[in-house]
């Protein structure tokens, strides 16, 4: 790796160049790291924002999920039948399909050789269970904080070998090369390195005076590379009511800015989540069974409510224990009272009502209970067979929990939150994307060099095994370190110096604009009201007087996200929110104010959300006019559907999906400028490029294996 400053209309700029940049550094960004150096490619770097930041490190569930090949009993299976599994998901490439179950073992042990306490028994086979979507017994769990152990395993890995970890650098960019001439056969482009801003040096910037600040304050960095693998996570930041930690906001948008297709961004999975301490309430959080609570903003005038859209209280019970496995809304499992009807209901009361929704572990339901004394009796026999089996035919919910799975008490308590004291606040929260980033069987997208790795990448279609997830961070980033360290193009050093400064100059003043532009703006509106106020200018605590604005703009965006492109749809607000996006994303710039230095990254944040905003949007809309209907873990509301219960609003008439052939095709967005590269300082319409494709089969040759030794030697030795 090289290190040069140099100067780019008077501007100074860190420049490092080297062979590859891996951003983020989560599961998956780390694996990448080590996979390469591992493979002798040592000429890396990552990049990240915050190295604690991210969904890897700060999120789980009751039992969090890694899912592979069955490795334990004599359960049959094999890497084509769970290939057929994900590819059954609907909306999934057949080959992406085989390659995650074929590198799902060698994934797995991996982490178990890092120290990923995942269980075995006494004959050392890593038993198994069933998750949601599995047929097998293929997940393993090391508890709550699976992902978390996964990124410290990993994270450990890659500082022993002495990789450089840039920490405190916000990318706000990506460098390409547009292919106007047909030189990059099946790409669109060819990426050559990063723009960042070093939080760093920004943070410690203590002076706003206009007369002397600079844009050398900014500690513009930039990273000239032969390869960019984005593992920067699923863009937590377009919604406010979400799963993900408050630290991870997404980078999806700067690559939608640089001409990478997004594919399947309809697909999500809501669920039901704590919002106070962000965390999914699946399994044990709910076969423990406990009261579904409502009350005033204030907390006044509660309620159990689920017992009026019930017609016993079995029914209830057992959608509230089915919620457990079933926990990703899913539309098939409204009817008949169903599990997610309760997600619906959880909607209504705090999107609707304006209310406030709780679980309560301290008491029983009231709707099943005799002097706070279950009847277990009222339970269908799964719910009852999975308590009695578990021990568990007593008490209240806090004492079941106790029996059944302590930890996940103790997990809230190191976060403040006693639930053997008080209520827990939830709502139906984003949780993951199955869409994503375009990638090819090697994870590199339609822009040459640019490989998005983990969540980022749009794997998996409609519907996946839980804990697949996990398993696509290991499997994508393994796979774009083998294509970058075997492959001579993608090896060896990246653009001479000049050549490179030359070629994204024009990219580099497109972002200093941005923050120019918005520095002039606060010291404009901070004049204007000195002048009104017959005061001096006055800086305090490194602050202007001025308000900022920034996360009234933030809070507003994500809110309409959450309102109209999450699990409740609408083709009509669909529309509406696309166009007030879009107004939004051309104004940005303009109408953003900052009070400090600090903030100014938050403006670049803010842009990425509306670009991908803007994105998803229409790609929802796409699949509506194409005859899409409710499918996966969204309900789009239709006229000529069936309500769930009668009593509620017509927003939540829907119909099923039944065009089996919509599982068969992949939505292909792309956003483009006038000029190709959309430039938001430029205010120009967005151009929208969406392709309709027929999902790749399985593959199914029958391989010789003297052919593919032989290839392989050639290949990858």
């Amino acid at each position: 790796m090289n290190y040069q400053s140099v100067k780019i209309n008077g501007i100074t700029v860190d420049v490092y160049s080297l062979n590859t940049v891996i951003v983020g550094t989560g599961c998956a960004g780390f694996n990448a790291a080590d996979s390469l150096y591992s493979l002798g490619q040592k000429d890396i770097a990552i990049v990240t924002e915050g190295i604690k930041m991210g969904t890897s490190r700060n999120t789980g569930s009751d039992k969090q999920t890694f899912y592979k090949l069955t490795l334990a009993g004599g359960e049959k299976d094999s890497v084509l039948e769970m290939a057929q599994t994900l590819f059954n998901g609907g909306c999934m490439h057949g080959d992406i399909a085989l390659i995650e179950a074929a590198l799902s073992t060698r994934n797995f042990f991996k982490l178990v050789e890092l120290g990923v306490p995942f269980p075995h028994n006494e004959y050392g086979e890593y038993v198994g269970y069933k998750t949601d979507h599995d047929p097998r017994q293929r997940a393993s769990s090391a508890g709550p904080l699976t992902s978390k152990y996964m990124t410290e395993c990993l994270e450990r890995r890659v500082v022993e070998r002495g990789i450089k970890i840039f920490d405190g650098y916000l990318v706000i960019g990506i460098l390409t090369i547009r292919d106007n001439q047909g030189e990059y056969k099946d790409y669109d482009g060819k990426a050559i390195g990063l723009i960042a801003i070093n939080l760093n040096k920004l943070y410690n910037n203590k002076s706003f005076d206009i007369n002397n600040l600079t844009l050398d304050s900014l500690g513009i960095t930039l990273f000239n590379c032969k390869n960019i693998i984005y593992a920067t996570g699923g863009p937590a930041g377009i919604y406010s009511t979400s799963v993900y930690p408050e630290s991870q906001i997404g980078s999806t948008g700067i690559a939608f800015e640089a001409g990478v297709k997004g594919v399947n961004l309809t697909e999500w999975q809501y669920g039901i989540a704590s919002i106070k301490f962000r965390w999914n309430l699946s399994g044990t959080y709910q076969q423990v069974l406990p009261r579904y609570v409502s009350t005033d903003v204030n907390g006044n005038n509660e309620k159990e409510f689920l017992n009026e859209y019930f017609p016993n209280p079995g029914k209830m019970l057992d959608a509230i224990f089915l919620k457990g496995y079933q926990w990703p809304f899913d539309p098939r499992k409204v009817a008949n009272y169903g599990s997610s009807l309760i997600d619906i209901l959880v909607y209504y009361e705090t999107q609707i009502k304006g209310r406030r929704v709780f679980l309560d572990y301290t008491k029983n339901p009231e709707y099943g209970s005799k002097n706070n004394q279950l009847d277990f009796s009222l339970l269908g026999q799964e719910a009852y067979q999975y308590l009695k089996n578990s021990g568990a035919l007593f008490g209240t919910p806090i004492e079941r929990l106790a029996k059944m799975n302590k930890p996940a008490i103790d997990l809230y308590k190191s976060h403040g939150i006693d639930l053997e004291k008080e209520y827990l606040e939830i709502a139906v929260c984003a949780q993951h994307n199955n869409g994503g980033l375009v990638g090819n069987i090697w994870w590199e997208s339609n822009i040459k060099h640019f490989f998005p790795v983990g969540e980022v990448n749009g794997t998996f279609g409609v519907y996946r095994p839980g804990g697949s997830a996990l398993n696509s961070t290991q499997t994508g980033s393994l796979r774009a370190a083998q294509y970058i360290a075997t492959n001579p193009d993608y090896k060896g050093q990246p653009l001479d110096i000049e050549e490179f400064i030359e070629i994204a100059k024009t990219q580099v003043l497109k972002k200093t604009k941005i923050a120019e532009t918005v520095i002039q703006n606060s010291f404009k509106t901070e004049r204007n009201l000195e002048r009104n106020s017959e005061h001096s200018l006055e800086v305090e605590n490194d602050r202007l007087k001025i308000k900022s604005n920034i996360w009234d703009i933030r809070k507003r965006m994500q809110e309409r996200m959450s309102n109209c492109g999450a699990h409740i749809r609408s083709y009509e607000e669909i529309v509406k929110a696309i166009q007030e996006t879009v107004e939004e994303l051309k104004n940005m710039t303009d109408v953003s104010r900052i009070s400090c230095l600090r903030e100014l990254p938050e403006v670049f944040r803010n842009i990425d959300i509306a670009i991908t905003q803007y994105v998803y949007l229409y790609a929802i809309k796409e699949y509506i006019e194409k005859g899409g209907k409710s499918r996966g873990s969204y309900l789009i509301h239709d006229d000529k559907g069936i309500l769930p219960q009668e009593t509620l609003p017509e927003l939540f008439r829907f119909s099923l999906n039944e065009n089996d052939e919509l599982q068969k095709i992949v939505n292909e967005i792309k956003m483009e400028g006038n000029e190709g590269n959309f430039d938001i300082t430029k205010k120009e319409d967005i151009k929208i490029i969406s392709e309709w494709k027929p999902v790749r089969p399985i593959p199914r040759n029958e391989y010789w294996f003297e052919n593919i030794w032989r290839e392989f030697r050639t290949r990858f030795l």
